[in-house]
């Protein structure tokens, strides 16, 4: 596996990072786009988040930013998430790419107990863009995170709830250093979904501890 040394390539090899193969409402399943991925794993990259570090990529999905630490030069990276099917995925598509230094686990991520203390954490938690799906996951997962310990987080989240959210994260203790913001495009997946795609207003929060 060669190191990749420029967005553009990054960006092209996340491409073949293949969506849910069977996505669940209730869990709010979105792969995350390929240009968003590699947009913030090459901005990780810049602040010395990635390379040579330990990654946890909580509620991976199928992988992508593990997947896309490890093209970077990320020394190991571990995706955990609940659904089964996109876990298998995953393990073929590093085992596709022959990334060694990589791992996922099938486990509800507010139950997961890491063995280590993770360098750089990547989430893309269920945030809300639908009515269905469980208001309240994305605190979860950044009170996981906060448990976990590590460096740095990088988080999605919706950008109404800015405000709310830079309280939340200062209250629990983090201290927020960047905000990056993203049209989220939401293809039309499940049944209720009236148009091919939406976009959805996001922001990732990085924050370090």
């Amino acid at each position: 596996m060669r190191k990749i040394t420029r967005k553009k390539h990054l960006e092209i090899e996340l491409q073949k990072v293949p969506p849910h193969p069977n996505p669940k409402v209730e869990l709010e399943q979105y792969s995350t786009p390929a240009i968003i991925a590699a947009d913030l794993l090459w901005n990780a990259l810049s602040l010395e988040d990635i390379s040579g570090k330990t990654i946890l990529d909580l509620g991976c999905g199928c992988g992508i930013f593990a997947i896309g630490s490890c093209l970077l030069g990320a020394d190991f990276a571990k995706g955990v998430d609940i659904d089964r099917d996109s876990i298998k995925l995953a393990e073929k598509i590093s085992s596709d790419y022959d990334i060694s230094n990589i791992d996922f686990e099938i486990c509800d991520v507010n139950k997961f107990n890491c063995d280590y203390k993770p360098d750089t954490i990547f989430q893309n938690p269920p945030f809300g863009s639908q009515k269905m799906s469980d208001n309240g996951a994305d605190l979860d997962f950044v009170l996981k995170s906060y448990e976990l310990s590590p460096d740095v987080l990088y988080s999605f989240h919706m950008a109404s709830t800015k405000d709310f959210l830079l309280d939340f994260y200062d209250k629990i203790g983090f201290n927020v250093t960047h905000l990056f913001r993203y049209d989220f495009s939401i293809p039309k997946i499940y049944d209720f979904h009236k148009n091919e795609f939406r976009d959805v207003s996001v922001i990732v929060i990085r924050a370090s501890i």
